[in-house]
């Protein structure tokens, strides 16, 4: 029986994450995975229902020269070409433009998005998005479109916010898993979140505490109604 999805994360464990949480609502089994820490990915098995890979500090420019990002690369491949539910999520996304040949890279005027950000649907985000939405954001690189993907959400800054390749398979450049609590312990306590505020388009502690406070609710909303559609549900718990 299909039950367990494997979360891949580029950083220690931490609470509070709206992609588990609802997954775990929707009655499946979670298996955390650090490649970076040293877990393997391992061959795809029959229980596994689907994946999420999360963000991270690591580009593209990383891969070969780190052995378990090359079996990250992997194991996203196995999962798209057996058609399940596969979730990248900046970083994630990253990967998944790679391996679908696209472009990826820094913003060409070295502009960043760090805080809440408005992404916008396009025509084929029916469905997916149908109005516009203020989004956690953490980055300064970005994807090009890949070869047969659908453009599903945009920003003035980086217009490429969300893709959708074939059905079960999403590259996002957001971060809609990060809840408030997140942003703050994760985020904004950091010794390095006064540096990216710094940056170009980088938003300051005040104003993403305060666009977090208004569009928090809406966003944990909208996430959880996208899981609950990408993953089913296991158990009938939701």
């Amino acid at each position: 029986m299909r039950n367990r999805v494997v979360l891949v994360s580029h950083n220690p464990p931490f609470d509070h994450d709206r992609a588990s949480d609802q997954l775990l609502r929707l009655g499946f089994e979670i298996d955390w995975r650090y490649p970076f820490q040293g877990d393997l990915l391992g061959d795809l098995t029959d229980d596994v229902v689907g994946t999420v890979v999360f963000g991270g500090n690591y580009c593209i420019e990383d891969i070969p020269t780190h052995a378990f990002l090359q079996d990250e690369i992997r194991w996203l491949k196995q999962c798209m070409d057996a058609g399940l539910p596969t979730l990248g999520i900046c970083q994630g996304g990253q990967m998944i433009a790679h391996i679908l040949g696209a472009e990826v890279g820094p913003h060409p005027e070295g502009l960043y998005e760090y805080g809440y950000y408005r992404i916008d649907p396009t025509e084929d985000a029916e469905g997916f998005l149908n109005a516009p939405l203020w989004v956690p954001q953490a980055h300064f690189h970005q994807f090009a479109l890949p070869k047969g993907a659908k453009l599903l959400a945009g920003s003035d800054t980086y217009p490429h916010q969300a893709f959708q390749w074939g059905d079960k398979v999403f590259g996002f450049q957001f971060h809609p898993e990060a809840s408030q609590q997140l942003i703050r312990e994760s985020w904004l306590d950091q010794p390095w979140s006064a540096e990216n505020s710094g940056q170009p388009n980088a938003q300051s502690r005040d104003e993403i505490e305060r666009l977090g406070a208004e569009h928090e609710a809406a966003v944990d909303r909208w996430f959880r109604g996208f899981l609950t559609n990408l993953f089913g549900t296991a158990g009938g718990k939701e």
